[in-house]
């Protein structure tokens, strides 16, 4: 075999070696999304700690390890990345509420009536529920913790599972009104 046959060869497959890595790591990065599960919203709600979110408030940061390289899909809706600047309302009494995402970047708006409650060991029950769908209908959402909860903020902090790693993703919300 001539030098110039066997030096192209080697380059297409070094080129296809390349291709295949960046191919996988893009796979990797759109893999993690939050897991929803078959939730039941407690009937044993923490009435001080659901008063206490009351009102309208907003997501001004979304940490996790290794967010510059990977994506996650928060509540299998966006990009984590896009609910920061989103607006929640939570009416404790109803157990109701709205997530509204803003049109920004690559971020699509989006808006949901959500049900939500908090029992006593701080675990924060979440449905997404479509317009005009019974949420008793709905049977999947999201399990989350509430952290560090003040007059003015709260933390909800979610479990992924990244490489066979739990890791924790946290959304910080600041108190509209």
């Amino acid at each position: 075999m001539n030098k110039n046959i066997t030096f192209t060869i080697i380059i297409n497959i070094r080129s296809m070696n390349k291709s295949l890595l960046i191919l996988s790591l893009i796979v990797v990065l759109f893999a993690y999304k939050s897991s929803s599960k078959t939730i039941k919203l407690s009937s044993k709600s923490d009435r001080t700690l659901q008063s206490g979110i009351k009102g309208n408030w907003k997501i001004t940061k979304v940490s996790y390890p290794a967010s510059d390289y990977i994506m996650v899909n928060s509540f299998q809706v966006a990009d984590s990345k896009c609910f920061i600047g989103s607006t929640w309302n939570f009416i404790p009494n109803s157990n109701n509420g709205n997530l509204n995402l803003n049109q920004s970047g690559k971020c699509s708006s989006f808006s949901s009536p959500i049900v939500w409650s908090i029992d006593k060991n701080g675990n924060f029950g979440l449905k997404i529920v479509e317009a005009d769908v019974k949420s008793k209908i709905i049977t999947q959402g999201f399990e989350l913790k509430i952290a560090n909860k003040t007059d003015n903020s709260f933390q909800l902090v979610d479990v992924i599972n990244v490489g066979g790693q739990d890791k924790k993703i946290t959304y910080q919300f600041e108190k509209l009104n």
